[in-house]
């Protein structure tokens, strides 16, 4: 049986460190190599033997993991956050880092990060993409009415965005010079743009199969509306990932760092260690499933008798956590309990 070979690489932008060793530590080779699919295949040939290897979650890290990790017998996805406490020295290099890797990996104790299938992670481009097409959208909206109000413009907020109230407007108003019409038009001209965009990226993702079913269960979910589903689905990935909700709730960033020496606890302000994009929507969806759920009602009520509006929108976002990850590891539509008369 042939031995197998451990490696370590370090991704950057256009080379990847390794290195290589055996089960003992002994070092085999160590080097540097383009990250580039054809480079890669001419070192993968160039291996001593099967092999596993580590690498740290990067923005590079998709397709390169991708790409090797039918050539290896296990590739592993290092934690960025958590390797840092592990590997702190005071020297740091690629081939250092590459070394490390490599031994966490040797001795089992390499702190691994989930790495969602390679078409979950095209849908979530698509949908984060959708998100920034959004926010775009909303930055313009904001310029222009802060065009208009620049040159002190009568309008109507509400309806500033409505195609035809924006173009009765520009023809009755006088007091705004031309150069600002063209700025508002080209911002109109944008902001529709922007609105079409974003309908037919989430009308691609709302007709896949591979989602469709997921979506759909978790919108059963009163409160819980088509992109909230989506996001869930495209961010969490598998669902038994997490072995309670407690440590869903953490990964969507709703509660705070624990802080505890000598007996003494600290709880501060929200953990920034989180899926932002998932804390995001949780909380904007927190703010308006409380109108739709008369269960979440009842708790934002509950929360806000204490005082605090911020306090109460958590509450809400950590149900709706609870309710998200039970529908979605049953596969079956949400059906809320009634409370037991005894």
């Amino acid at each position: 049986m042939k031995s197998i070979y451990y490696i370590g690489l370090d991704v950057h932008k256009k080379t990847i460190a390794y290195c290589i060793k055996t089960i003992s530590g002994k070092t085999v080779d160590q080097g540097v190599v383009r990250a580039e699919r054809k480079a890669l295949l001419e070192w993968l040939a160039g291996l001593p033997g099967p092999w596993m290897g580590a690498m740290e979650a990067t923005l590079f890290t998709g397709w390169i993991y991708d790409f090797l990790k039918s050539h290896a017998v296990e590739l592993k996805v290092a934690h960025p956050e958590m390797l840092k406490a592990i590997t702190a020295a005071k020297k740091k290099n690629d081939r250092a880092d590459a070394e490390k890797l490599v031994d966490l990996l040797r001795v089992n104790l390499l702190p691994e990060c989930t790495m969602m299938s390679e078409e979950l992670r095209e849908l979530r481009r698509i949908l984060r993409y959708r998100n920034m097409v959004v926010r775009t959208a909303v930055q313009m909206k904001n310029k222009m009415a802060g065009l208009m109000m620049e040159v002190g413009a009568t309008y109507d907020k509400k309806r500033l965005y409505g195609r035809k109230y924006f173009n009765q407007l520009m023809e009755r108003v006088e007091e705004v010079p031309g150069s600002v019409k063209e700025l508002l038009q080209l911002s109109r001209s944008n902001l529709e743009l922007f609105t079409a965009i974003q309908k037919k990226l989430i009308k691609a993702l709302r007709e896949k199969p591979l989602i469709r079913d997921r979506v759909q269960c978790l919108m059963s979910i009163d409160g819980v509306g088509e992109i909230m589903a989506l996001t869930w689905v495209l961010e969490i990935g598998d669902p038994t990932r997490f072995n309670s909700s407690r440590e869903a709730i953490s990964y969507c960033g709703l509660c705070s760092a624990q802080r505890e020496s000598a007996g003494k606890n600290h709880r501060g302000p929200l953990s920034k260690k989180r899926n932002k994009h998932l804390q995001t929507m949780l909380i904007e969806a927190a703010k308006l499933a409380p109108k739709w759920n008369p269960y979440l009602a009842a708790l934002h009520e509950k929360e806000l008798a204490k005082g605090n509006r911020n306090r109460a929108t958590l509450a809400v976002a950590r149900k709706l956590v609870e309710y998200l990850l039970a529908v979605d590891r049953r596969g079956t539509p949400f059906e809320e309990k009634q409370p037991q008369v005894a």
